[in-house]
C-alpha cells in the first residue's frame, strides 16, 4: 500500500480536493491518502466551490461532505511515501517540520514538471532496486525526481510550481486553481501506477 498526504493552508480548498482526486483515481490500488493544512480553522468543511469541483471531477459527494480540516503535525509526515504541497510556502513549512522528508516532498506541480522530464525507465529502475513494497518503490521514484531538481530547468515564473489559492475569491479563481491542480494530480497518478501497478 502506498501512502500520500496533500498539504495546503487551511485544508478546505486545494489539499482536500487533491487528496480526494488521488484517492478516487487510485482506488483500485488501495492507497491511504490524507490531507492537512499549515494554518486555518480546525474541523471546517470544504468550501462549497471545492466540493462542487470535486464532484464534477468524479469524487463521490459523500466523500467531500465528510471532509473536516485539520492542522498538519510533524507526526503526519513520518509515514507518507509522497508528500504533495500545493505551493512552495507549504513545502517550506513541511521542510521545517520534517527536514528528513525533503526528498519525498514536492509541490504537486513541481512533481509533475520533474516527472514529465524524467524517463520512465529511470523511475522504474529505481523502483525495482527498492524491492517489491509499493511504498518503498514510490519513495525510490520520488528520490529520483528530487535529484533532478538541480538538473531540470525551473519554470521561468517560480509561481508556476504553485496551485493558486482560491479561498474567498471568485468562482473563476476556483476554476483556475483546479485547472492547475488536475494535470498535476494526473501525473502523480501516472507515476504511482507506473512504479506500483501489479508486476
Amino acid at each position: 500500500m502506498v501512502e500520500l498526504i496533500t498539504v495546503c493552508t487551511g485544508n478546505i480548498c486545494r489539499s482536500p480536493l487533491a487528496a480526494q482526486l488521488l484517492q478516487t483515481r487510485l482506488a483500485d490500488l488501495g492507497p491511504r491518502v490524507t490531507s492537512a493544512g499549515t494554518r486555518g480553522l480546525a474541523a471546517a468543511a470544504m468550501t462549497r466551490e471545492s466540493a462542487y469541483l470535486a464532484q464534477h471531477l468524479g469524487v463521490p459527494a459523500e466523500v467531500s461532505a465528510a471532509h473536516r480540516s485539520r492542522f498538519l503535525q510533524e507526526s503526519d509526515l513520518h509515514s507518507p511515501d509522497l508528500v504533495l504541497a500545493m505551493a512552495r510556502e507549504h513545502r517550506r513549512d513541511i521542510a521545517e517540520l520534517a527536514p528528513a522528508r525533503l526528498r519525498h516532498t514536492f509541490t504537486a506541480r513541481e512533481f509533475a514538471r520533474l516527472a514529465v522530464a524524467t524517463p520512465d525507465a529511470d523511475l522504474l529502475a529505481a523502483a525495482d532496486g527498492a524491492g517489491d513494497g509499493d511504498g518503498d518503490r514510490l519513495r525510490a521514484a520520488a528520490e529520483v525526481l528530487a535529484a533532478r531538481r538541480g538538473l531540470t530547468p525551473p519554470p521561468a515564473d517560480p509561481g508556476d510550481d504553485d496551485v493558486v489559492d482560491p479561498f474567498r475569491r471568485e468562482w473563476e479563481v476556483y476554476q483556475r486553481s483546479a485547472a492547475q491542480l488536475v494535470p498535476a494530480v494526473e501525473e502523480v497518478v501516472r507515476v504511482v501506477r507506473l512504479v506500483c501497478a501489479p508486476r
